[in-house]
């Protein structure tokens, strides 16, 4: 009986991963949609990278929400959203691909 009267505390990041960064911005105009797993986690690295590269400091939300991810029509997780478009989804981009999506989202 013990096992079932246990409840998983979600971090502080909302998932119920071990890492302990805060909930990030929703309202950011770049978004990781995805539940918190490594490749979420390696999307929003990569991504905050490109940005780098990019010269750009703005920061990086991170949803993990799945009724949030759902109203983007994501299916598939990470993905990637950049100014209320999503970008990529179901893959993590390479540093180069994600700077590219950036850029073609900006114009």
């Amino acid at each position: 009986m013990g096992l079932f009267d246990k409840k998983k505390e979600a971090s502080a990041c909302g998932c119920s991963c071990s890492c302990s960064a805060p909930q990030a911005d929703t309202n950011a105009r770049i978004l990781v949609l995805g539940s918190g797993c490594a490749r979420c986690h390696a999307l929003e690295d990569t991504t905050r990278a490109a940005l780098a590269d990019l010269g750009m400091d703005e920061p990086v939300g991170h949803v993990t929400d799945f009724a949030q991810i759902a109203a983007y029509g994501v299916l598939s997780t990470p993905a990637l959203v950049v100014d209320g478009k999503v970008a990529s989804y179901g893959q993590v981009p390479s540093r180069d691909q994600i700077k590219a999506l950036i850029q073609k989202a900006r114009g």
